[in-house]
């Protein structure tokens, strides 16, 4: 009679797990709490394993990243138990043990963890091959669950070790859950390696992530697109990772442009960029890209791993060469689970049919074109819904779309006109808009791994939005934000840059936020709301101060006006203001984006500052002869005509114009661009070297031609942007030497010169400068004003030169008021236009929930 194979003797095991012992005294496993040796896991994996019992039971294993969660997984695993994997957080464990009757629940319970035996033996008939049971990753906590075998745990933990390189020094950071597929193979290829765990639970999105894991000399982390859009936001490019080996990039397609510019970064770094396919039925891995194609082949998966091959099964409406990806390999899984009965099966399948669509190249790498099983057939047209979001995604929209019986779900985050999206995806894709439905949220539901959760979008399509939650800690950070930026789709993930937010709305963000926080942290405008200190309540108050860009700002237009009047005679304001500039220039437009959306960020920053210029100067073509049509189109300083007495006025705007056209005409050039990122301070530092030709005059062509005065002074604006990037003392040195060097002899007016050097000194040694509330509230008018001041105080203090503190303070007045004015327009103007992004002031790059 043949046994039942719950009474086989549990002498099947994974052999990396059997053999963790014999790495010895090697770090294992490294916590913010303490490192585990080798031996040290090894044993704590065995008392698991006995607690466990020899006869083969069904262990369903909460999956955490920790260290109890990891020795229970472990300890199943080596004592031959199959292993039901599930999350934390959410219905799976209940849903999960109703419908598969586990044998053994291992998880946490209050403050401890517990093993809670539901009976002695087991419920289920368990083939000897089986050792892990995984949700897709599209379907968490859904009954249909992956039948992995000991063998595909082995030979897919050896490929990617074979193709990473791993190292037994190497320490890998836990980046991604240890329920996930791509999470868990980053645990199985290191332990097959001897290398270390760095177990951590917290978010790339958090400063104590970084902490961690600088102090183990973490070698490495993996990450999905979305880690990556979190990179971007919390300054990856500018950190200091001496050990960092590898990165690896999984779980969805990471645009070909981040795949460029990560690439170019590892370069610069010395570090390398893996891009890797997979699915969890191939137990992880089927393919990746190597690190030296990266940068030339961007949209390709590569290879397959060691042991496994590709091929292409046809399907019907593809043009040559496309078809849809067949894998092979000794990782494919044993077959799927949808009931426990299933869980006597052996193996049912030989080949994974991926379900997307894949062409191979000339050059043997593979791409992935489009995903066979996401077409819709809607009115009897065929729609990619994968295809629709890259569409929106070009005109910067973040959305997630579902094709149903009769209509298309465009689900979209942001202010986004429903109206005019629904044409615009209709005329692409042909279908009439009434089958076009599109639902704004506030954000796209995610899985813990990071990517959209489209089963509960479908339902979020369906149902009207929740009522929302009870204010959190960080709920007033987000409306602060929210108000000041005008945005709707604020999230603790957003930082100041991130919401589109500019030199402009800085100056109020940064007074209000100091007020609210009573201390505002260096590079607050790059870090995420959720990583800000936490408001104060009614603690001591902290002494107030004021953002030192701000300060001068609001100081340099007063000066202006009041010397102008004259109520005073301070002069050099105006060119102490081309230095924020460009101060100001490096910190909002430089920032990790790709080059296109630098580019974009420079367009919306001109047309910030020319709109409202020209519409004042138009008006007073119309109600003054003051005016020629040159200064309308900014031209004065090249056409002239050179007797002019009041086109002057706007030298400043047309130099600073000039300047920002030509710097981001220097930057499209993909070399420029790629040299700025690395060498942030020497690109400025020599654009102000060639500034100086002009300024000294070294070739004639000022005496002879007249140059306009943005060649001329071009490089104080130069050394305003090398101070924003003067990160280390020495830099900081240089750029105050050359100021104090460069600026004297230029106006021939000692107190002129003084004044813009001070301003250098201060804005690269002093972040902040001591202040008080109402100060705070004065300068965050004042500077957010300067401009439209500066536009308008020349048609109200000739009026009133005889009562000069009336005019500057009447000349103040208009001027904000012109601010008020314009950004009121231009808020009306965003919110009409057909595009949902157009508007300058915003940048659309929409966060969720980071993946945990």
């Amino acid at each position: 009679m043949t046994p039942s194979f719950d009474l086989l003797p549990a002498v099947r095991a994974v052999p990396f797990v059997r053999d963790l012992a014999r790495h010895g005294d090697r770090s294992a496993v490294v916590t913010a709490d303490g490192t585990l040796s080798y031996a040290e896991l090894a044993q704590r994996v065995e008392q698991a394993a006995r607690r466990l019992g020899e006869r083969r039971r069904l262990v369903l294993v909460t999956g955490a990243n920790t260290v109890d969660a990891l020795v229970s997984y472990l300890g199943a695993l080596h004592g031959g138990h199959p292993v039901l994997l599930v999350p934390g957080d959410g219905p799976a464990v209940a849903t999960l043990t109703e419908a598969y009757d586990p044998d053994v629940v291992v998880g946490p319970h209050g403050d401890g963890w517990t093993l809670r035996e539901r009976r002695e033996g087991s419920a289920h008939e368990l083939h000897p091959d089986l050792a892990l049971l995984l949700s897709t990753s599209g379907s968490t906590g859904s009954p249909k669950l992956v039948r992995l075998s000991h063998d595909n745990l082995q030979t897919n933990a050896e490929a990617i070790a074979g193709y990473l390189g791993i190292r037994d020094a190497d320490r890998a950071v836990t980046s991604l859950p240890l329920h996930y597929c791509y999470g868990l193979s980053v645990v199985h290829s290191h332990l097959a390696r001897g290398a270390a765990l760095v177990l951590t639970d917290r978010s790339v999105a958090d400063a104590c992530f970084w902490e961690l894991f600088r102090a183990a000399r973490a070698t490495t982390f993996a990450g999905v697109p979305y880690t990556f859009d979190l990179l971007d936001r919390v300054g990856f490019a500018g950190m200091e990772l001496p050990h960092l080996r590898y990165v690896t990039a999984a779980g969805g397609r990471l645009a070909p442009e981040k795949v460029i510019r990560y690439a170019e970064l590892g370069r610069r770094g010395g570090w390398d960029l893996f891009v890797m396919y997979g699915q969890t039925e191939a137990t992880a891995r089927m393919a990746y890209l190597p690190p030296d194609l990266a940068a030339s082949r961007p949209q390709a998966v590569g290879v397959p791993v060691p042991g496994g091959s590709f091929r292409l099964a046809p399907v019907a409406d593809q043009p040559d060469g496309v078809g849809e990806l067949v894998y092979a390999g000794p990782n494919v899984m044993l077959g799927y689970a949808e009931r426990p009965t299933d869980l006597a099966s052996g193996r049912t399948v030989d080949e994974l049919h991926t379900g997307d669509l894949a062409r191979q190249g000339p050059d043997g790498l593979w791409e992935i074109v489009g995903r066979r099983s996401r077409f819709a057939k809607i009115l009897g047209l065929r729609v990619d819904p994968q295809q629709v979001e890259a569409l929106l995604a070009a005109h910067g929209v973040t959305a997630a779309c579902l094709g149903g019986d009769d209509e298309l779900l465009v689900a979209v985050v942001g202010e986004a006109d429903p109206r005019r999206l629904r044409r615009l995806v209709a005329e692409e894709i042909g279908l009439p808009p009434r089958a076009v439905r599109v639902q704004p949220v506030d954000a796209l539901p995610r899985l813990a791994t990071g990517k959209v959760d489209y089963r509960a979008l479908r339902a979020l399509g369906t149902t009207p939005p929740p009522t929302p939650p009870a204010a959190a800690p960080g709920d007033d950070l987000c409306r602060l934000y929210a108000e000041v930026l005008d945005r709707t789709d604020v999230t603790p993930e957003h930082s100041f840059v991130d919401l589109g937010g500019d030199s402009l709305s800085y100056v109020e963000m940064s007074v209000r936020l100091e007020n609210v926080l009573g201390h505002l942290p260096p590079n607050w405008h790059t870090m995420p709301i959720g990583a800000l200190p936490t408001p104060r309540a009614g603690g001591p108050r902290r002494r107030r101060a004021l953002e030192t860009s701000v300060a001068l700002r609001a100081l340099a237009i007063v000066l202006i006006v009041g010397s102008h009047i004259p109520l005073f005679t301070l002069t050099g304001g105006a060119h102490l203001l081309l230095a924020v500039a460009g101060f100001n220039f490096a910190r909002f437009q430089l920032t990790d984006a790709t080059r296109t959306d630098r580019l974009r960020q420079v367009r919306a920053g001109l047309v910030r500052i020319v709109l409202p210029t020209v519409a004042w100067i138009a008006a007073m073509l119309v109600v003054t002869d003051q005016y020629r049509l040159s200064t309308l189109f900014l031209a004065h300083s090249l056409v002239g005509p050179p007797d002019a007495r009041t086109e002057w006025h706007f030298w400043f705007i047309e130099a600073l114009v000039y300047i920002l056209v030509g710097v981001a005409a220097l930057l499209s050039v993909p070399r420029l661009d790629r040299w700025e990122r690395r060498h942030p301070f020497a690109l400025p530092m020599t654009l102000a070297g060639l500034g100086l030709l002009s300024r000294y005059d070294v070739f004639g062509l000022d005496a002879r031609y007249d140059l306009p005065t943005a060649v001329v002074a071009f490089w104080l604006f130069a050394l305003g942007w090398a101070a924003a990037r003067a990160g280390r003392v020495r830099q900081r040195l240089l750029v105050t030497a050359a100021a104090a060097a460069t600026v004297p002899g230029f106006f021939g007016q000692p107190g002129r010169e003084a004044l813009v050097v001070a301003g250098f000194a201060l804005l690269v040694w002093l972040p902040t400068v001591p202040s008080l509330g109402p100060v705070n509230r004065l300068a965050s008018v004042l500077a957010g004003s300067s401009l439209y001041i500066y536009l308008t105080h020349w048609q109200v203090y000739p009026h009133l030169r005889d009562l000069p503190l009336v005019a500057l303070a009447a000349s103040l007045t208009l001027g904000i008021g012109y601010a008020a004015a314009a950004n009121r327009v231009g808020r009306w103007f965003a919110t009409h236009r057909s595009v949902p992004g157009w508007s300058p002031a915003r940048n659309r790059s929409t966060v969720a929930s980071p993946p945990r």
